[in-house]
């Protein structure tokens, strides 16, 4: 653990003295700590100027105020996040240099099995610091019914994420435990009708793709680093990404939850039949809600129906050249 990192039993001297400052006796036997183990606290949180030690016999310990013992440990902590910063700058710089001179073969990492390839793509997506790109369709390591635990961290902690699903792959994803948590979390999410491959891009330095995408399961993946096939993988994500259509699952429209899915799955151009299994409504039930909802738009048809929602704001159609929502 760094010098400068809190550990629990920290947290739990620290607090105990911000509660109630006393001798190391009285506090390990408030907190039923042993004596050693106490004291050995005690002299970290000293040396990190968050307790304060006052002169005579026995000493007495005080918690500093926390805006100022935590003021300190904040400068510290970001002093140590900056050179860790430069020694990631220089790192990579010293990594570009020397892919240069690599091997071409190298430049690839064959990886086999569908638990080696699961375990990968989780290392890539954790080294991301900006940006994960990708393009979900079948086969799968792991099956798509939640959020992947990577993704919700790496959202939470504001890399961003932009997917291109397969318009087949929807009706294998989870659509309350995966697509709308991740959509909520920040994702932004595109479908085409058939993506050609599916990949992972992170920050433009790496990318994960299966090494036969018409393969009906995921046996073998590639890991590559920078080269011409990573600017091409990129190149391919961006046209993709500027031909889809927008998957919008956020509800901003006063139409019900149930309705506000259907339409959203509805302009992406999923089947009937596919869009019904993915909201858990029998066919009959799914063609009366449509009528229903083609009604309340006043359309006729289901084109009618798409544009008179998109003027309304409740779905969004990108233009020629449209970027990042």
């Amino acid at each position: 653990m760094p010098e400068s990192d809190l550990g629990p039993l920290d947290l739990d001297v620290y607090r105990a003295l911000l509660d109630d400052p006393g001798t190391a006796a009285e506090l390990a036997a408030r907190l039923g700590l042993d004596a050693r183990r106490l004291g050995a606290v005690l002299r970290r949180l000293v040396d990190l100027e968050l307790v304060s030690r006052a002169p005579g016999r026995p000493a007495r310990f005080s918690a500093v105020a926390p805006e100022v013992a935590f003021g300190g440990l904040l400068v510290r902590k970001e002093r140590e996040l900056e050179e860790f910063r430069l020694l990631r700058a220089e790192l990579q710089e010293r990594h570009r240099r020397s892919v240069r001179g690599t091997d071409p073969a190298e430049l690839l990492e064959v990886v086999s099995g569908e638990q080696a390839i699961a375990r990968r793509a989780g290392q890539l997506m954790r080294s991301a610091r900006r940006e994960v790109r990708f393009v979900d369709k079948p086969p799968y390591a792991e099956p798509p019914t939640v959020l992947h635990p990577v993704e919700r961290e790496l959202l939470v902690r504001g890399v961003r994420f932009r997917g291109v699903y397969d318009r087949a792959a929807l009706e294998l994803h989870g659509l309350e435990d995966d697509l709308e948590p991740g959509l909520a979390l920040g994702e932004q999410a595109r479908v085409v009708a058939e993506a050609p491959l599916k990949m992972i891009l992170v920050d433009g330095q790496i990318g994960l793709i299966p090494l036969d995408s018409a393969a009906a399961d995921l046996r073998t993946a590639l890991v590559v680093r920078p080269c011409t096939l990573l600017d091409a993988l990129a190149a391919l994500f961006e046209s993709l990404w500027h031909q889809a259509l927008p998957l919008a699952l956020h509800n901003h429209s006063g139409l019900s939850t149930q309705d506000a899915r259907l339409l959203a799955l509805l302009t992406t151009g999923m089947p009937d039949r596919s869009i019904a299994k993915q909201l858990g409504l029998s066919y009959r039930t799914f063609q009366r809600r449509l009528r229903d909802l083609m009604a309340a738009l006043g359309a006729q048809t289901r084109f009618q129906a798409g544009l008179r929602a998109a003027a309304k704001g409740w779905v969004r159609i990108p233009y020629q050249g449209d970027g990042l929502p």
